[in-house]
């Protein structure tokens, strides 16, 4: 009797585990949540790049990719957006194009283009993970 009883007990915590489990499931995020993400993380981006000041990319950033590159390397990176002048803060205003969103083993990850002007867009792919129960990015690359 005691072992039928421990059975149940075990059948039944596992159930309540798998359960719990599926309640934290990931899932993508409503449109308007993905254009906020996308928005925010390139104004993020822009103003970076603007200013030679990569702290606060930096630190937004999930720890994984904050391990693997200093606001130093990040500049380094981007020197080319620098150098450039590009200035993408026009996107702000300007609807996503052709946004896609996809979870891959729990990355998020948004990818599209928002025209800038007539002829000029920035083309993005950005990934993200949750990070004390917020998207945060670990990958960031922006054409324009």
């Amino acid at each position: 009797m005691v072992s039928i009883g421990f059975k149940r007990v075990v059948v039944a915590a596992g159930l309540l585990i798998a359960s719990s489990l599926s309640a934290f499931a990931l899932s993508i995020p409503s449109a308007e949540d993905q254009e906020v993400l996308v928005k925010t993380t390139l104004m993020t981006f822009n103003d970076a790049n603007l200013t030679g000041n990569y702290t606060v990319l930096h630190a937004k950033a999930a720890k994984p990719f904050r391990d693997q590159f200093s606001p130093d390397k990040f500049k380094e990176i981007f020197k080319g957006f620098v150098d450039n002048h590009v200035d993408i803060s026009r996107a702000v205003a300007k609807p996503l194009k052709g946004n896609e969103a996809k979870l891959d083993d729990d990355m998020l990850i948004l990818q599209g283009s928002i025209d800038l002007t007539s002829d000029y867009h920035a083309a993005y792919v950005l990934k993200y993970i949750q990070s004390d129960g917020e998207w945060k990015i670990v990958g960031l690359d922006v054409k324009t």
